[in-house]
C-alpha cells in the first residue's frame, strides 16, 4: 500500500514539472482585461513550496529566465506567488524591456499584473544614450517611466547629472530631475531645483530658477527655456540675467544664442563696468566670437562720468574692438587694411575728418568688409527693417510655476510626435549683416557676453590688446541724440573711441553748451577726465552765444577750434575767412555797440558763459555800430541758423 502511494505521489509531482516544461515552452495567452503572465524560460532547478493553505510559491533557482510580453527577466534566484501575482528576484537580476531599456539590481520585486518593478541594491538603468544610478528605482514597464526618490545620477556622454528625485521616461528619452539638481560638464555647471533634459537630442529645459556657470567663468541665471548641450544653442526667458564675467551683464525679457551669436529682446539691457557704459534697447544682437555688439529699436547708451553722464539715443548703434576696425585704402586698390588705434591721435585728426558712413568714402572707419554695408544703412536702406524687428519682440507672459508638472501615466504616440516636433531648431536666424561680418575677423576675441560651449572658446589673437579696456570704439546711426548736463548735440551719424574719447558727429551736427551753439560740417567733442575738453568744427564751422531775446553773438570760420576750462568754454580759435559779430559792453556790462569784423583767423575769449573779447589775428576788417542802428534781426551772419528747437532738454527728451 505504501508503495502505490509513493509512486502516485511521484506521478503526480513529474506531472507538475511536465507542465512547467509545457508552459515555458508555450507562453500562456492574455486574460480578457488583465496583464500578460509570467513564462518560465529557464531555470536550473525548480521547486514547489506550500507558504499556507492557499498560497503556494513556485522557487527558481540557477540562470532563471521568464518573460512577459516584450519583457525578459534574469536573475540567480526568484520566487514567484501566482496566487498575489508577485514574485521577486534576487543576485544579478537585469530585465530587458523591448529590447530597448536594460536594468540591473540586486534585488527586485516585481506586481505582475500592474507590470511594476521595485528595484534596490546598485540599480542602474541604460537605453542606448545614458546611464541611471541609484540605489533604489521603480520602472513602470505600462508608461514606461522609471522614478528614483532617495537620490540619483544620470550619466549621458561627458554629462553628469544628480538630483534627490527623478522621472525618467524612456520611451522619449526625457527625465525631469527635481530638488538638488545638479548637471556637471568640462564646459559648464548648471544647479536648479528642477530640470528637463531628453538624453537623445541632449536639449536641457529650464523650468525653474536656474545658475549655468561655464569653464571661462561666465554665467546665466532664468527662470524658463532650454540649452541644447550638444549645438550650444540656447534660449532663455523671463528676464534671464548674463554675466560675462569680466565685467559685462546681459538682461532682456528673452535672450536666444547659438556659437556665434546672442540676441536680447525686450527691454534689453547690457552693462559694461569696465568701460561704464550701459546700452539699453528692445533688441540688441552680440557677435560672441568678436563681442561686436548692434543695438536698434529705440537703443540708448549712457557712458557713466561721474554724476554727469552721457546719453546717446539714434536708430542703432554698433560697438566691437579698436584691434578689429578697418578703413579702404585707394593706394591699396581698394583693399581692406588694419587701422592702428594711435593713428586716431590728434595729430591725424584732420585727415580723420570725413563722414565714416558715407557711401564710397576712402577712409571709412568700420569693421571688415562692412564697406558696401554701412552706406545701405546710412541710405535707409537698414539690413534690419523695424518692421520686421518689432515683430519678433516677444510679448510679455506671466511667469509659468513649477510647482506642479504633470506627469503623463503613459507616452502615446500623439505625446511622442509632440515631443520630438519641440526639439529647437537654430537660437539665432536673423542676425543682421553687418554683425556677421565682423565674424571671421582676424582679431576676433574671447570673453562674450554669454556661456560658450565646451571646448569651443576663440582665441584672441592680439593677446591683451583684446582685452584693452579702451580697445573699443562705438558708432550710431540715423537722428542721433546726445544729452548731458553740460552739453547736448543733434546729428545723423556718430563714431566715439575710448582710446582718445573723442566723439566724431557727421552730416549736419549741431552741439550745444549752456547758451552757445556750435554747427559745422563735422564736429569733434574730445573729452578729459570724463568732462569735454575741447572741440573742432570743420568746414563751415559756426558758433552762436545766445545773449538775450533775439541778439546773438556769432563766430564763423572754415575752421573752429575750442576750449573748455572746467566743461564751460574758455576760449575759441576760428581759421579760413573768419568772420564775426559780437555785442560790445561797457566797465557795467552794459550793452553800447555792436562789431562785425572779418579776419583769416581770430580768437574769441569767455569769461562767465559770456563772450567777453574778440582778437583779429591778420588781415582784420571791422565795422562798431552804435547799439541804436542795427536791430538784432540785421545782425546776422550767412547760414545763420539757430537749432534751439532740435536740442534735447532732458534725457527723456532723448526717447521721443
Amino acid at each position: 500500500m505504501q508503495t502505490f502511494l509513493f509512486k502516485r505521489h511521484g506521478f503526480l509531482f513529474l506531472l507538475l514539472v511536465w507542465a512547467g516544461v509545457i508552459r515555458a515552452q508555450q507562453p500562456t495567452p492574455v486574460p480578457p482585461g488583465g496583464s500578460a503572465p509570467i513564462d518560465i524560460i529557464h531555470a536550473d532547478s525548480l521547486s514547489i513550496k506550500k507558504a499556507d493553505d492557499s498560497t503556494t510559491l513556485t522557487i527558481l533557482v540557477g540562470n532563471v529566465v521568464m518573460k512577459q510580453g516584450t519583457t525578459t527577466f534574469k536573475c540567480d534566484r526568484c520566487v514567484r506567488n501566482d496566487r498575489a501575482r508577485t514574485f521577486e528576484a534576487w543576485g544579478n537580476v537585469h530585465i530587458n524591456d523591448s529590447d530597448t531599456t536594460n536594468i540591473y539590481s540586486g534585488h527586485l520585486k516585481y506586481l505582475t499584473d500592474k507590470q511594476i518593478a521595485y528595484l534596490d541594491k546598485n540599480v542602474k538603468l541604460t537605453d542606448g544614450h545614458a546611464t541611471l544610478t541609484t540605489p533604489d528605482m521603480e520602472y513602470n514597464m505600462t508608461t514606461n517611466i522609471a522614478t528614483y526618490k532617495n537620490g540619483g545620477k544620470v550619466v549621458n556622454r561627458r554629462t553628469v547629472i544628480t538630483s534627490k528625485e527623478a522621472f525618467y521616461y524612456t520611451d522619449i528619452k526625457d527625465v525631469y530631475f527635481k530638488k538638488n539638481v545638479l548637471v556637471n560638464d568640462p564646459g559648464y555647471r548648471i544647479t536648479t531645483d528642477s530640470l528637463l533634459y531628453n538624453t537623445e537630442n541632449q536639449v536641457a529645459r529650464f523650468i525653474a530658477m536656474t545658475h549655468i556657470k561655464d569653464s571661462t567663468n561666465a554665467s546665466i541665471d532664468t527662470r524658463e527655456g532650454y540649452y541644447n548641450l550638444k549645438s550650444g544653442d540656447a534660449q532663455f526667458g523671463q528676464r534671464p540675467l548674463i554675466n560675462d564675467g569680466k565685467g559685462v551683464t546681459v538682461e532682456a525679457d528673452k535672450v536666444s544664442l547659438d556659437q556665434g551669436f546672442a540676441k536680447a529682446e525686450g527691454n534689453a539691457v547690457v552693462i559694461d563696468t569696465i568701460r561704464k557704459t550701459t546700452i539699453i534697447g528692445n533688441l540688441i544682437y552680440q557677435n560672441r566670437v568678436t563681442e561686436a555688439v548692434l543695438a536698434t529699436l529705440k537703443p540708448l547708451m549712457i557712458i557713466k562720468q561721474g554724476e554727469d553722464s552721457i546719453f546717446i539715443t539714434a536708430d542703432t548703434l554698433f560697438s566691437a574692438k579698436l584691434t578689429d576696425l578697418y578703413v579702404v585704402s585707394p593706394a591699396l586698390g581698394g583693399d581692406s587694411i588694419r587701422i592702428k588705434p594711435d593713428t586716431l591721435k590728434q595729430e591725424q585728426q584732420d585727415s580723420l575728418a570725413v563722414n565714416p558712413v558715407a557711401a564710397g568714402n576712402p577712409a571709412v572707419p568700420a569693421i571688415k568688409d562692412s564697406a558696401a554695408a554701412k552706406p545701405a544703412v546710412m541710405a535707409g536702406k537698414s539690413n534690419l527693417p523695424q518692421e520686421k524687428a518689432m515683430a519678433a519682440i516677444p510679448k510679455k507672459e506671466k511667469p509659468k510655476t513649477t510647482k506642479a508638472i504633470p506627469l503623463p501615466s503613459s507616452v502615446d504616440p500623439e505625446h511622442k510626435a509632440a515631443v520630438r516636433d519641440s526639439i529647437p531648431g537654430k537660437a539665432v536666424t536673423d542676425v543682421p549683416k553687418a554683425l556677421e561680418k565682423t565674424m571671421n575677423s582676424p582679431a576676433a576675441g574671447a570673453g562674450a557676453a554669454v556661456p560658450k560651449a565646451a571646448g569651443k572658446t576663440p582665441q584672441s589673437s592680439k593677446g591683451q590688446a583684446a582685452n584693452d579696456s579702451t580697445n573699443r570704439y562705438f558708432e550710431a546711426f540715423h537722428h542721433v541724440k546726445i544729452y548731458s548736463d553740460s552739453l547736448q548735440a543733434v546729428c545723423d551719424s556718430l563714431f566715439y573711441s575710448f582710446k582718445d574719447s573723442t566723439f566724431r558727429l557727421y552730416q549736419d551736427p549741431v552741439v550745444w553748451g549752456k547758451a552757445s551753439q556750435i554747427t559745422g560740417d563735422t564736429i569733434m567733442l574730445h573729452t578729459k577726465n570724463k568732462q569735454i575738453n575741447r572741440f573742432e568744427a570743420y568746414k563751415r564751422g559756426f558758433m552762436i552765444n545766445h545773449i538775450e531775446d533775439q541778439a546773438y553773438n556769432q563766430v564763423k570760420a572754415t575752421r573752429l577750434d575750442g576750449y573748455f576750462t572746467e566743461g564751460n568754454m574758455d576760449s575759441v580759435r576760428a581759421k579760413g575767412s573768419a568772420e564775426c559779430i559780437y555785442y560790445v559792453q561797457d566797465a557795467d556790462s552794459s550793452y553800447i555797440g555792436v562789431n562785425q569784423t572779418s579776419s583769416d583767423i581770430l580768437d574769441a575769449y569767455f569769461s562767465e558763459k559770456e563772450l567777453k573779447k574778440v582778437v583779429l589775428r591778420s588781415q582784420a576788417n571791422g565795422t562798431l555800430y552804435p547799439i541804436k542802428d542795427k536791430s538784432p534781426d540785421e545782425m546776422r551772419l550767412k547760414d545763420f541758423r539757430w537749432r534751439e528747437a532740435e536740442r534735447p532738454r532732458t534725457k527723456y527728451d532723448l526717447m521721443q
